[in-house]
């Protein structure tokens, strides 16, 4: 696993939990004691430990862990951009999440993420399968989904994942695109 990915998930359990428990979680999964260097690669398992050491110390079912984790990266600034280039809407966002692979691997070209395909059922009605998946990724997605609607303001009911070998479904219905007001996004970067 890229050790950009693990890095978040390093990050992510000590904001949200603290240090306390990210040392625990290290050392029972072996983690070396300073953690992940983002630019490494790490074996597969080596991450599954992590995040099922937390999951355990967390009395948490690993996929809401998963979701939460996908719902973190969202809010990571670097990372919020990336999402929102997708347009001005969620409606935006999600007709081209096809395009999120590609535009990940521009920042980080040895990261390995799923093909992506987004079918419309209806007029706000969605099926997106997620192929070729790392274990762990639909969830990661289906968080990733429910924090960019609550950035766009958006309403939305994000149903699944639902596996099926290396791929998964997650179903989304836009019920209403201006149901909050969004946090505020500007194409251009701050100035210092």
């Amino acid at each position: 696993m890229h050790g950009l990915v693990n890095r978040s998930i390093q990050t992510f359990l000590r904001e949200t939990y603290g240090g306390d428990l990210w040392q625990k979680v290290a050392a029972q999964a072996g983690v070396p004691a300073h953690g992940f260097e983002a630019m490494l690669t790490y074996p597969d398992e080596m991450t599954e430990s992590v995040l099922s050491c937390a999951a355990g110390e967390l009395d948490k079912p690993l996929a809401v862990l998963l979701e939460d984790f996908g719902t973190h990266l969202a809010s990571v600034e670097a990372l919020r951009r990336l999402l929102r280039f997708s347009g001005a809407e969620y409606a935006d966002f999600i007709e081209a999440i096809e395009e999120l692979p590609g535009r990940a691997q521009l920042a980080v070209p040895e990261i390995d993420l799923p093909v992506l395909d987004l079918q419309s059922d209806a007029p706000g009605c969605y099926s997106l399968t997620a192929s070729g998946l790392r274990s762990g990724f639909a969830p990661v997605l289906a968080g990733v989904l429910r924090a960019m609607a609550d950035d766009y303001g958006a309403l939305a009911l994000i149903d699944g994942p639902v596996s099926a070998g290396d791929h998964a479904t997650i179903r989304i219905e836009l019920l209403d695109t201006r149901f909050a007001e969004g946090r505020d996004f500007q194409l251009a970067m701050p100035k210092i």
